[in-house]
């Protein structure tokens, strides 16, 4: 590794994992690992308890404007929202 390998561009892999830590900020690295160590019986009723229809629909302003948010930042294209609002019965 050369001197000038510092201040070359990273190159975007399109087939990187999302579940690598790696390609994770340090707040999903945190939330992931707290998932991980949970038992699965625990996250299953963590998972069941916070995707609940009824707390979808309580919260779907948010959800909303948080996806908004995102596609503003970039995060998220047009087909990724769809996608997401499909999935969330938000449609």
């Amino acid at each position: 590794m050369g001197i000038l390998d510092a201040f070359k561009k990273k190159k975007d892999d399109k087939n990187s994992n999302p579940l690598d830590p790696q390609n994770m900020g340090f707040m999903q690295r945190m939330a992931m690992k707290k998932l991980e160590k949970m038992s699965p019986d625990e996250r299953e009723k963590l998972m069941k308890k916070v995707m609940t229809p009824d707390n979808i629909q309580k919260n779907k302003a948010d959800i909303l404007k948080t996806l908004e948010a995102m596609k503003k930042s970039g995060q998220m294209n047009d087909h990724q929202i769809f996608e997401a609002k499909k999935r969330l019965g938000l449609l």
